[in-house]
């Protein structure tokens, strides 16, 4: 091996306590990068089918009796 390598190979050496750190800790980044956008997505798709299936629903239709404002104004006018 040439001196350079053997150099290269004893800087790894003396960092490798640093270098095993740091990718366990990018490591455990990306998967939590990857835990919340799996998380959002089926949100999203959860969110998604809800709306669509409130939309295939039949809505209620509210009537509105005015009988008790009729008669009132119709007193008014006597």
């Amino acid at each position: 091996m040439s001196q350079e390598k053997v150099e290269r190979y004893k800087q790894e050496k003396a960092n490798r306590k640093k270098i095993i750190k740091k990718q366990r800790i990018m490591s455990v980044v990306r998967k939590c990068v990857l835990g919340l956008a799996a998380l959002a997505l089926v949100g999203w798709l959860g969110f998604s089918a809800y709306q669509t299936h409130e939309a295939n629903q039949e809505r209620a239709v509210a009537e509105v009796n005015y009988d008790a404002v009729n008669n009132y104004l119709s007193q008014l006018s006597k």
